[in-house]
């Protein structure tokens, strides 16, 4: 049985927190990527990275652009949406594996796009991804929403699915390593409603 579940925004100290979630919900996409700041010399472990970039006021995806899910005050799920507008046109891939996520966003201006969605799995099954699609959905105030995940990713397909989203889309992922595995990429939106 599910206990108090609360709906809140986040908080710049909420960062590191929200770095484990981002990073869940991306399986472990977000901390690869945080790994090459590591590389660069910009921190000493992909965390720390993720931490700082969602704790930055000015960073697109970060902290204010996230809210929480709690479960008897326990933090069981996040997540961040945000408006995409014309300056994503300008924004390059500075590798490759970010190109078809780039070029998929660029197809949506003007939308509220829902960055990142995730549930730690023993708060699963008791509709917290639901109440967080929704609390963004609420969000996008009358825009069109939209979203990206992985094409092999059946739960979060069917819940975007029931709650109304399309398939506009589809681009096939570039693997992080050479003998990674590739999926595609897959654009969905709902219009507004």
């Amino acid at each position: 049985m599910a206990g108090q579940v609360t709906i809140r925004r986040a908080e710049k100290r909420d960062a590191a927190e929200l770095a484990i979630l981002v990073d869940l919900s991306s399986h472990g996409f977000a901390s690869w990527l945080w790994q090459g700041a590591v590389v660069r010399g910009k921190g000493e472990t992909a965390l720390e990275c993720g931490r700082c970039q969602l704790r930055s006021d000015d960073e697109t995806g970060g902290w204010k652009d996230a809210s929480f899910a709690e479960v008897d005050g326990e933090v069981a799920g996040a997540v961040i949406g945000y408006g995409i507008d014309t300056s994503i046109g300008d924004v390059e891939a500075d590798h490759p594996v970010l190109h078809p996520l780039i070029d998929l966003q660029k197809k949506v201006v003007g939308s509220w796009f829902i960055d990142s969605l995730g549930v730690y799995r023993h708060h699963r099954g008791i509709g917290l991804g639901r109440q967080l699609l929704d609390h963004e959905l609420e969000r996008a105030a009358g825009r069109t929403a939209s979203l990206i995940t992985e094409s092999t990713n059946e739960v979060a397909l069917a819940l975007y699915r029931s709650s109304g989203f399309v398939e506009v889309e589809r681009m096939e992922s570039v693997p992080l390593s050479a003998d990674g595995k590739t999926h595609d990429w897959v654009l969905l939106t709902r219009s507004a409603t």
